[in-house]
């Protein structure tokens, strides 16, 4: 093995000598070695980005909306503090909470924008979510009855301040006739605002369980629905199936996976298509290797020759020129892995400081957050150097073995 590492270093060394043939030879290989840079590189960096994406979706966006939900589709839940209870004792619920939805307007002077309002009960509500983390301001938590709390870009298009007055406007549904009914009108004082980044910045708003039962003409034990927080959100669906039969009421049965599921989906998605994808360049980029070998094995059939005389064996041969073909691929993955883990580590400054120069943001008011995350995972970088050395090795098997079927006789004789 020492020998064929001495000899592979030697023909490397005289391929890259000033000969035009040999200078061609040595642009392959390095054009090779480089495009096995470029796809390791760009696999960490994209497996970083999607992996911080899916990070953020459980740790971000996963810790504010319902991970499960039981709504009630026509008459309110009654006596929800014992049905709460009994709920966040069952196996898989971290906890439990009540809630009142409906859609309604927010109006600041002539400024109307559509918003989900949800009444909430403070003392239980941060069992269930992490809306308090991205609010300024008073919490979700603190809330009190004469007080609402906003999604930034609500409060920015409505152009209201913090502890100014707002209306919100209520629809109301006449159960008798098909009448339309005037909306309640509510005025409540802007207590905090909510600063997440995404869909909810935009609908969120927050009032006290007991207003909004008042509003809607709710008995103070009546919700519309029940929300529990999990231990595994991605076992959500079957623990909300699980332990929605301890309760008794007609309700419908929800989790994150009907309303989120789909950006879930595509982030796993994406994944394999970015797996495929640049593994095929690294494949690519790596057979380049059987052409450059190739060549090297037809210019240096002279020297094969004469080791051959000299008593060298076809796996002292066999080694000779795997070594070659690795010493290219390893090269290429040791830089791109460096330069992939450099880029993957500092990608989120890399992008805010691009979108202030270009002066806008592309993931603004589109994702659930306005950053490139990044989340580097030494897994993902193990298996794309095995990955790439096994296509380097089965790259460079025909082009070794051919160097150990040159007859010494043929070529020495002419």
């Amino acid at each position: 093995m020492l020998l064929s590492a001495y000899l592979s270093k030697r023909f490397r060394a005289s391929s890259g000598s000033n000969d035009e043939k040999n200078g061609f030879v040595s642009f392959i290989a390095k054009a090779s070695t480089i495009g096995i840079l470029l796809g390791v590189a760009v696999l960490i960096v994209a497996l970083s980005v999607i992996n911080g994406f899916e990070q953020q979706l459980v740790h971000r966006l996963l810790s504010v909306v319902p991970q499960v939900e039981y709504v009630a589709p026509n008459r309110p839940i009654d006596n929800w503090p014992d049905k709460v209870q009994k709920l966040s004792e069952q196996r898989g619920v971290t906890g439990a909470a009540p809630f009142i939805s409906v859609n309604g307007m927010a109006q600041y002077k002539s400024e109307l924008k559509a918003v989900e309002v949800r009444g909430v009960e403070p003392a239980l509500e941060s069992d269930v979510s992490a809306v308090n983390q991205f609010t300024h301001g008073k919490l979700v938590s603190q809330i009190s009855e004469d007080e609402i709390i906003l999604g930034q870009q609500i409060v920015k298009q409505l152009g209201v301040k913090q502890g100014e007055l707002i209306t919100l406007l209520i629809p109301q549904v006449n159960e008798i006739s098909t009448e339309i009914l005037a909306p309640k009108r509510v005025t409540l004082s802007l207590a905090g605002i909510i600063e997440m980044g995404g869909p909810i910045d935009s609908s969120a708003a927050f009032i006290h369980l007991s207003k909004a039962q008042s509003v809607l003409g709710y008995e103070p034990l009546q919700v519309t629905g029940l929300r529990l927080a999990v231990t595994d959100v991605f076992q959500a669906h079957q623990i909300a199936l699980r332990v929605g039969q301890t309760i008794d009421d007609y309700v419908y049965i929800s989790s994150w996976f009907r309303t989120q599921g789909s950006l879930y989906q595509d982030i796993q998605m994406v994944r394999t298509i970015v797996y495929i994808v640049v593994f095929l360049i690294i494949a690519v980029a790596s057979f380049n290797i059987v052409s450059s070998l190739v060549m090297e094995v037809r210019e240096k059939q002279a020297n094969i020759a004469i080791l051959k005389t000299m008593g060298a064996k076809d796996s002292t041969i066999l080694a000779t020129f795997i070594l070659q073909g690795l010493s290219q691929a390893f090269i290429g993955v040791v830089l791109g892995s460096f330069i992939g883990v450099i880029v993957a580590l500092n990608i989120s400054e890399l992008f805010t400081l691009l979108s202030q120069l270009l002066g806008s943001n592309p993931l603004e008011g589109v994702y659930f957050i306005e950053f490139l995350p990044s989340k580097l995972v030494w897994q993902d970088i193990v298996i794309t150097v095995i990955v790439t050395f096994v296509l380097a090795v089965l790259a460079t098997i025909y082009p070794a073995w051919q160097a150990t079927r040159v007859d010494p006789a043929k070529v020495l004789g002419n």
